[in-house]
């Protein structure tokens, strides 16, 4: 009807899902990013998690902790579950997602690599480490989510810049899996993997400082632009 219509300029999005149950993320999971770190392709996906208290909005800020110094970026095709289910089939896995966002695994390597007893949890957890939108494409609306560019850009730079045919393990591929351990709830948001270009594997390494602009995007998803403060 055109009567509920707010101007963009005064709104602010937020992210698609503020409080899911689970906030599942994938590790190596393309190839360019195995082969940029010297890293063997996984026989199975490496699952790890972030607290849902890092999501934060598709242009909010990143706050960079008092006690971490080496922030990185990592755009990130997620998927986002619309349907409950356990010991998931392949076949039938898409029938379980309602639909793709656009998110930002931001990571505190020092924590991360070297520190928490190498546990990835706490490096990857902190407040606003999960930027994440700008909407939910539901599955319907995608032509095919396995071959989509997906990149990142720090100051107009662009950093990341592959497709989603790198995937070493598909959407299905995922879901099935995961839901070999917990039962997936309508809601929970599960983060696929990065492509190669992140800082740490650069020479020399380049981390996020404060002030920086870093935009993450995924063709038919959209884009999301978050300043470091």
């Amino acid at each position: 009807s055109g009567w509920h219509r707010v101007p963009r300029a005064a709104a602010q999005l937020l992210a698609p899902v503020g409080d899911p149950e689970k906030v599942i993320c994938v590790g190596l999971n393309y190839h360019d990013h195995c082969q940029e770190q010297g890293a063997k392709v996984p026989k199975e996906p490496l699952i790890f998690s972030k607290f849902p208290s890092a999501i934060t909005g598709p242009f909010d800020d990143i706050v960079h902790p008092r006690d971490a110094s080496e922030l990185d970026w990592e755009v990130e095709l997620a998927a986002v579950i619309g349907k409950r289910g356990r010991h998931i089939e392949e076949a039938a896995a898409l029938e379980h997602v309602l639909g793709f966002t656009v998110a930002n695994d931001v990571s505190a390597r020092d924590w991360q690599m070297r520190r928490n007893g190498r546990q990835w949890l706490l490096g990857k957890t902190f407040d606003t480490f999960c930027p994440l939108g700008p909407a939910i494409v539901t599955r319907e609306a995608v032509a095919d989510v396995h071959n989509l560019w997906i990149r990142c850009s720090v100051n107009g730079q662009r950093m990341q810049d592959s497709s989603t045919r790198h995937l070493i393990f598909g959407v299905p591929a995922l879901v099935a899996w995961v839901s070999r351990f917990v039962t997936l709830a309508p809601g929970d948001i599960l983060l696929t993997g990065t492509p190669a270009g992140v800082g740490v594997f650069r020479k020399p390494p380049i981390f996020l400082k404060r002030g920086d602009e870093v935009q993450c995007e995924i063709e038919e998803l959209g884009t999301i632009c978050n300043r470091v403060v």
